[in-house]
């Protein structure tokens, strides 16, 4: 059985408590995952976002209106087309 210790600045967010809080191996993006003994929940540290910058979002957009293809823009930005698509479509979509 794992040991539970206290480490500064560890809380389990869905209960709110800080001890009994134990280390639970990584997630698949690298970061830290721990595991609340008193509500048994799992939980990240510091979730890593996994969203591009809205600036990068506007620039490949105007870059696709500028003539370029959705698949061009995505290897320009090093994203998949599919994103360009569907910041395209959101886009368009909020502006009506």
């Amino acid at each position: 059985m794992r040991k539970a210790k206290e480490v500064a600045g560890r809380k389990c967010p869905i209960c709110g408590k800080s001890k009994n809080q134990v280390n639970a191996g990584k997630n698949r993006s690298g970061t830290q995952k721990c595991f609340c003994n008193d509500c048994k929940k799992y939980y990240t540290l510091n979730p890593k976002t996994r969203e591009y910058p809205e600036e990068i979002r506007q620039q490949a957009i105007k870059t696709f209106y500028a003539g370029a293809s959705g698949r061009g823009v995505g290897k320009v930005f090093g994203f998949s087309k599919a994103n360009v698509y569907n910041w395209i479509k959101k886009n368009s979509s909020s502006s009506q």
